[in-house]
């Protein structure tokens, strides 16, 4: 499925915190979002999931404007994973992947053998199939992580949307996710910290700067070093790794253009109150 945004602009507060962007993710594709903290990544995808509604602009999922399509029509088409997410219910791993059959199911019946089928397989694609009947509040961070990453699965979606999928999860878990993404005919729109797996994995980066899109191309054209000055202030190195694949090595932060407070003066004056 196709995902086209359309001058989308998002304000709270006031603040503009998605500023009219416009893009395209192609059918099938796998595509990175990134940008440093507080540029607008996780608004921007919350607005393409239909999960806020833009100030102004456009969203649309397969040439098909979302807007008054409803919740439901959404979630039969498209999975979004949270970057965390939290519960109090008693619900076990195999009940939480379940949600993601929701959508799909007669609010008077609960879930079928194929409902069941299509939980069980995603619960052993993340590896969580020893863990189905272990409770929510007894999951690591990890644990948890894979578990919404296996509702997504369960969703069957014609595109996943992920919100920094990656954190909690060790290295190896890092790895499989991003494998399975980059291997799925699924349309997928991962937001990543971690720009050297972003250039492992992804087709093709977005790169966020205060809300707005500054850049959108295969790695090696989004990543070179003054773009990485400009946007994240870091002195990088962008090159092959010793597997020859494109990496990024840090030789560490750039001097920052204002002082920083004088604590001394700081604390003066708090001892003055």
């Amino acid at each position: 499925m196709r995902i086209t945004a359309e001058g989308l602009t998002w304000r709270a507060g006031g603040v503009t915190i998605v500023d009219g962007v416009d893009l395209a993710v192609g059918e099938g594709e796998t595509v990175g979002l990134i940008g440093p903290n507080g540029s607008g990544k996780s608004s921007l995808l919350r607005c393409l999931a239909g999960l806020r509604t833009p100030g102004a602009g456009q969203v649309c999922h397969g040439g098909q404007a979302i807007h008054g399509l409803g919740a439901r029509r959404i979630a039969q088409r498209l999975a979004f994973v949270e970057q965390s997410a939290e519960t109090d219910s008693e619900l076990r791993v195999a009940d939480v992947a379940g949600l993601g059959r929701i959508p799909f199911q007669d609010r008077w019946r609960g879930p079928g053998a194929q409902d069941r089928a299509i939980v069980a397989a995603a619960l052993d694609r993340l590896g969580l199939t020893a863990l189905a009947a272990r409770p929510w509040k007894e999951l690591s961070g990890g644990e948890r992580q894979r578990t919404h990453l296996a509702r997504a699965l369960a969703q069957q979606p014609d595109a996943i949307l992920l919100d920094e999928p990656t954190n909690h999860l060790d290295v190896k878990h890092q790895l499989d996710l991003l494998e399975l993404l980059a291997a799925t005919a699924q349309t997928v729109l991962v937001a990543l910290h971690d720009l050297s797996l972003a250039a492992r994995y992804c087709d093709r980066l977005l790169l966020l700067h205060h809300g707005r899109l500054i850049a959108d191309g295969p790695p090696k054209d989004v990543l070179t070093p003054a773009r990485l000055a400009e946007v994240f202030e870091v002195d990088a190195e962008i090159g092959p790794d010793p597997l020859g694949r494109l990496a990024v090595t840090y030789r560490g932060p750039l001097p920052r253009l204002d002082p920083l407070p004088n604590t001394t003066t700081m604390t003066a004056r708090g001892d003055r109150t």
